[in-house]
């Protein structure tokens, strides 16, 4: 009889954590679908993230795409979404970890949230091919403090960037990986670079960059153009659009062509008055 009603009872949990674990599969795949959705529609870039570095415009590019050939899933996740479908997706992921463990990080780390603020943001025009004054590549830098009285205290952060085409609806464009910031230096400023592959047709672009802590659903900080005019109307266009101009000069030969047939008629009555006369 015990050994019916035990394995009555693990038969139960057994359904439940497959059910749990399917539900959480789907909530995390989700995302990569409306991703791989946006990537169809033509709008596709490649960036990188690291702490702000004097690189080149060369070493940029070359970063690029040497970046670009070992990105993670998790920086792919959700681009292309909009803002709202984000900030959703993230709280679903974190709430689905939440539910397979009996206490969950989220819960036994709440004592050490912080505050957060993001003092400065800028950006910075690196390639236009065709010089008509939309940009193709381009660099999104900010710099996040954590407030609080403990000197030097730290926290693990990752953020998501945005862009608006002219005043349109925020659409993430990357997801950096997760970096740490120490109270309010700025040593720590993290930088984006990002080239635009295609879809984005020449127009003027804003900024927005959201700023989480690990294991917390929420956005603790945001910088925005609303902030700063350097992330306000950028002008970029994607490399499809960026296309390099060749001059091509043309040589007309028609004047050379009636020398030469001017000559031949000469030369003709020339022959026929010297030599048909004899």
């Amino acid at each position: 009889m015990f050994d019916k009603i035990f394995n009555t009872m693990l038969i139960k949990t057994l359904t439940k954590t497959l059910i749990i674990n399917f539900t959480a599969t789907l909530l995390l795949l989700s995302p990569m679908s409306f991703a791989e959705s946006a990537t169809e529609l033509g709008h596709t870039s490649q960036s990188f993230g690291g702490l702000t570095n004097n690189l080149t415009t060369k070493e940029k590019k070359q970063q690029i795409s040497q970046t670009n050939s070992t990105i993670k899933p998790r920086n792919l996740a959700y681009k292309g979404m909009s803002r709202t479908d984000v900030n959703t997706a993230r709280q679903q992921q974190i709430n689905s970890v939440s539910i397979l463990s009996t206490k969950s990080n989220v819960e036994s780390n709440s004592a050490f949230y912080h505050s957060f603020a993001i003092y400065s943001g800028y950006s910075q025009l690196i390639e236009d091919i065709d010089e008509d004054g939309y940009y193709q590549t381009f660099s999104v830098s900010f710099d996040a403090d954590i407030l609080s009285p403990i000197m030097n205290e730290q926290a693990v952060v990752y953020a998501d960037l945005y862009l608006s085409e002219n005043g349109g609806p925020w659409v993430l464009y990357f997801s950096t990986d997760d970096f740490v910031i120490t109270g309010d230096e700025t040593a720590d400023e993290f930088e984006v670079v990002t080239q635009l592959d295609s879809g984005y047709i020449p127009n003027h672009y804003d900024v927005l960059i959201d700023l989480y802590e690990v294991g917390y659903n929420d956005v603790v900080a945001t910088f925005s153009s609303d902030d700063s005019n350097e992330l306000y109307a950028l002008p970029l266009e994607s490399s499809d659009y960026d296309l390099e101009y060749i001059e091509v000069e043309y040589y007309s030969e028609h004047g050379g062509g009636s020398a030469v047939l001017f000559c031949l008629i000469i030369l003709s009555l020339f022959y026929r008055r010297v030599f048909v006369k004899q």
